[in-house]
């Protein structure tokens, strides 16, 4: 049996942190933890003029790219503390054969070994 402790104290300081950035961006959907919804601005349109309302749809806009982003990110820490419980953390999702220690050092949420990275977003 492995030690991930390492690895566990990691993935749970990273969920925090993913947490605390996807909770300023969005709102987590109770039915599906998995799924966030992009925050409602306070975005005034009736008042705003045509600069300041281009501004607004581009933030949200980019915001919605990061909140994505960062989902994705927090599913996949949340599924690497998963594995870690149920024993099954570090296996190669594509092969089944142990992902590299310094592919888990570098990113512990890794589900795949460097030889299937390139065919994962993970």
């Amino acid at each position: 049996m492995n030690d991930f402790t390492q690895y566990k104290t990691a993935l749970e300081h990273e969920q925090k942190e993913l947490e605390e950035e996807l909770s300023k961006l969005g709102i987590q959907n109770p039915q599906d933890p998995s799924g966030w919804s992009l925050k409602n601005p306070d975005l005034d349109i009736l008042n705003a003029d045509e600069n300041e309302a281009a501004d607004k749809n581009e933030e949200l806009h980019i915001n919605s790219i990061i909140l994505d982003e960062l989902a994705v990110r927090y599913s996949n820490v949340k599924l690497a503390l998963e594995k870690i419980a149920a024993n099954t953390f570090g296996t190669c999702e594509e092969c089944e054969e142990p992902i590299e220690t310094e592919r888990l050092t570098a990113n512990p949420a890794a589900r795949t070994c460097k030889k299937h990275a390139a065919d994962s977003d993970a």
